[in-house]
């Protein structure tokens, strides 16, 4: 079951983490969405969809990759696949490939499974699948394996500094 809480006030709350601090910050509207996250659970993106009873569409996972050398975040709906080579060429690049999962957490701040595109140690170059556009808000990982955020995606691209390409495939 969601907890849903309203637009967060005054800082940092219990339980509260940089991405909800930066969006708090930031003054944007957004809704927290917490659910009891399963160890067991083969995708963390699916898993959140199912919990939070929302189209997996509109639930888009955070991943780090290295576009030509530099660490790169693409965010894409859970329902679909990353385009590495969309994702390069989004980026003006030549070539990408995941990060190193550990380079990405010391990187980010976040534990995979966990990592947000917002709030993170190291701002990093951020694209957003343009299919985030059809959808007044989208789910992003709070921080924290277990926590969503949900706001509108010109919010998120604004607040990341993200262009919009379609990176995203089925």
């Amino acid at each position: 079951m969601a907890k849903k809480a309203g637009k967060q006030q005054g800082g940092r709350q219990q339980g509260g983490t940089p991405a909800t601090v930066a969006l708090t910050a930031a003054g944007t509207a957004f809704s927290v969405h917490a659910y009891e996250h399963d160890p067991a659970s083969a995708s963390y993106g699916e898993e959140a969809a199912r919990a939070l009873g929302v189209e997996p569409e509109r639930v888009f996972k955070t991943l780090v990759a290295d576009v030509d050398g530099e660490l790169t975040v693409a965010v894409v709906p859970v329902a679909g696949q990353l385009d590495l080579k969309a994702l390069a060429a989004a980026a003006g690049g030549k070539r990408a490939s995941m990060a190193d999962p550990a380079a990405a957490e010391r990187t980010t701040g976040y534990v995979r499974g966990g990592i947000s595109p917002l709030g993170q140690r190291r701002r990093l170059r951020t694209v957003l699948d343009s299919s985030a556009s059809a959808y007044p808000t989208i789910c992003v990982s709070a921080g924290r394996r277990g926590l969503e955020v949900e706001l509108a995606p010109a919010d998120l691209a604004a607040l990341t500094n993200a262009v919009l390409a379609p990176i995203g495939r089925a």
